[in-house]
């Protein structure tokens, strides 16, 4: 056998890998060729797994629609798929099915402090520990995601305005309310946590993406820094 026909994804140049271009530019900068390779992981000693994707979509004019009717056994039957490389391709191709056909779950509109202290009194009024939480929001004030920022006492350097908005960015979030409960159940705010308030406000008018609340959950009350005018 001739080495030299090797075609071996790992000689490539690393941006011109599938994975390393999925990491660095993301899955929507892929071919089909590309995620399929992926999938299949490894190819053999004369065909690389793009070259053996390549192959796979060119067996139908159809292109890559064809593997929505293709059962394991009939991808096992291509030189270099074996029946564990064909069920990894199935099994991906009925998860597409079933998200592309899920219908989206209905996100929850915030009007107002009281909607948000809901969501958290009875979660967080028997915690020991404080946790600071952030809800990401949309431009239609709808919950994209709420994420745990920190858990402990409570101070700047834990509540850092660059953990608080990492995530924000990421999900091109419109606007952030933050939450978090004192294990006291007094929710009355501290020097602290006002001054967390305002680096955070300050923080999100030069990001773009604005602090509308912060919210302290205490024994079954809620103090609002909005509504108190400290925000």
């Amino acid at each position: 056998m001739n080495h030299n026909k090797r075609a071996l994804i790992k000689e490539l140049p690393s941006e011109e890998r599938p994975r390393e271009k999925l990491i660095q530019y993301g899955a929507g900068a892929l071919s089909n060729a590309e995620l399929l390779a992926i999938l299949i992981g490894t190819g053999t000693r004369e065909m690389s797994a793009v070259m053996l994707a390549n192959r796979i979509l060119s067996i139908e004019d159809e292109g890559i629609s064809y593997l929505t009717g293709c059962l394991p056994e009939d991808l096992s039957l291509i030189p270099g798929m074996g029946m564990a490389k064909s069920c990894q391709i199935i099994a991906a191709i009925e998860l597409g099915k079933r998200i592309a056909t899920k219908p989206k779950q209905k996100k929850i509109n915030i009007k107002s402090p009281d909607e948000v202290a809901s969501l958290f009194l009875e979660e967080m009024r028997y915690l020991k520990k404080e946790y600071f939480k952030v809800l990401l929001l949309n431009t239609k004030n709808e919950i994209i995601m709420i994420e745990t920022i920190s858990v402990g006492n409570l101070n700047s350097s834990v509540v850092h305005p660059r953990e608080v908005f990492c995530t924000a960015i990421k999900k091109s979030a419109c606007s952030i309310i933050a939450v978090h409960n004192h294990p006291s159940g007094n929710p009355e705010p501290s020097k602290t946590d006002v001054d967390i308030t305002q680096r955070l406000a300050e923080a999100g008018e030069i990001l773009g993406i604005k602090l509308l609340d912060h919210l302290i959950i205490g024994d079954g009350i809620y103090f609002s820094l909005k509504e108190k005018m400290l925000l």
